[in-house]
């Protein structure tokens, strides 16, 4: 396997639709405050495409102008892994727990081994690129949160290659820790409006997404009607944008999942 030189930037990415300017950032953000990183996550030379008849959603992708993010965020659980016992995983709802989310985090996890990979914008593909590149490589936790999937119907993939994106994403990880189970939250509501076109989309994701628990090594829970108000909408004080928690979001999230993180990671 062929890696990039530190600081410097493949002839098929410098060729690509990226501007030179985000290029070149790249370039340099990645020699002058990563190379540690790269010590453990080196990045690939050659970035892969879609293969003909492939859903997108099932096909590891990395998003060029996150590489150095990952590689960053690996590096960080690198020095770590031995000690994680939960991990979460997805997009940027997922991410916000360092965010808005990050008192939650701090009384809830913070003493229980968590790590967070969740990484803001991030659909299927990316998240199994990020797999597929060693993210958990070495792991043993105990307990992983997985929720993936509403950045594939934002990017106006179907409502069928999402649900396939989050199948392929809790087979990859059950390949990678096998003796891992996994928490597979369903895609929160999206839209303040109850009428919202997402709202329908997300139950039939869902819908199809609960059928990946076996009663043993994955556990689906739905807890989004909690975010709702009795006429269905999302009031601003949960998700100001229809869409991502704020404090209070967090609170109703981690109060939901509570009684699953206590049966498999119990506070000592």
């Amino acid at each position: 396997m062929e890696f990039w030189p530190i600081g410097q930037v493949p002839m098929n990415l410098r060729l690509s639709r990226f501007p030179l300017p985000v290029v070149l950032a790249a370039s340099v953000l990645a020699s002058a405050s990563l190379v540690s990183a790269q010590e453990v996550w080196p990045m690939p030379k050659v970035l892969p495409t879609v293969p003909p008849g492939v859903a997108q959603s099932t096909f590891p992708l990395p998003r060029v102008e996150w590489v150095t993010r990952v590689a960053a965020t690996n590096a960080k659980a690198e020095k770590v892994k031995d000690s994680v016992n939960l991990i979460f995983d997805g997009d940027s709802i997922t991410d916000g727990w360092q965010t808005g989310g990050q008192q939650v985090w701090a009384e809830r996890y913070g003493k229980l081994g968590a790590f967070d990979f969740g990484i803001s914008g991030d659909r299927t593909e990316h998240l199994l690129w990020r797999l597929s590149s060693g993210q958990v490589d070495g792991f043993k936790p105990k307990l992983v949160a997985i929720m993936i999937g509403t950045n594939n119907l934002g990017a106006r993939q179907s409502v069928e290659d999402t649900i396939a994106g989050v199948k392929a994403v809790v087979a990859e990880y059950r390949k990678r820790l096998p003796d891992s189970v996994i928490l597979l939250q369903a895609i929160f509501p999206r839209g303040a409006k109850p009428e919202d076109p997402f709202r329908d989309k997300i139950k039939a994701v869902n819908a199809e997404i609960a059928k990946l628990a076996d009663g043993d090594k994955v556990v689906y829970i739905d807890f989004g009607d909690k975010f709702l108000e009795p006429d269905g909408s999302i009031s601003p004080k949960i998700m100001a944008d229809g869409l991502h928690p704020g404090p209070d979001g967090y609170k109703i999230w981690a109060d939901a999942i509570q009684p699953i993180i206590d049966k498999y990671v119990p506070a000592k």
